[in-house]
């Protein structure tokens, strides 16, 4: 299965024994439909909790509002809260993950454009045409 969103807080390292550990984040996909009959667009969020086994370094690189795609499989946990009702939880175990964008940091806002110089390779030859 392949799932695309954004990354709702930085990943999380957790060993699970001497020699295992995965990587825990959360992503969000944003999705929007038109009722019929009506001109109000709906906008919906689903989040689901996401976890990864191939090795613990890629979690530097998941951060906040980092958008990926990822390719595994889904899972579904059901549970009973303290007041007895039934709740669940959509979980993706991810065998893959693809970064499609990097977040803004605020150096990246805040960073000055510096125009490019040229050089006299920029310039154009003294071409008749």
């Amino acid at each position: 299965m392949e799932i695309s969103g954004r990354i709702t807080k930085d990943a999380v390292t957790a060993k699970i024994s001497k020699d295992r550990e995965v990587v825990n984040f959360s992503i969000a996909i944003n999705d929007s439909y038109r009722p019929k009959g009506s001109d109000e667009l709906k906008k919906i969020v689903t989040y689901i909790d996401c976890s990864y086994w191939m090795g613990y370094k890629m979690a530097q690189w998941l951060k906040k509002g980092t958008v990926v795609e990822l390719f595994g499989r889904i899972g579904l946990n059901v549970y009973n809260n303290a007041e007895g009702k039934a709740l669940g939880s959509l979980t993706f175990h991810t065998s893959n993950i693809k970064i499609l964008v990097f977040p803004k940091t605020e150096s990246d806002s805040n960073a000055p454009a510096v125009p490019k110089k040229n050089t006299p390779k920029d310039e154009p030859d003294n071409l008749p045409f």
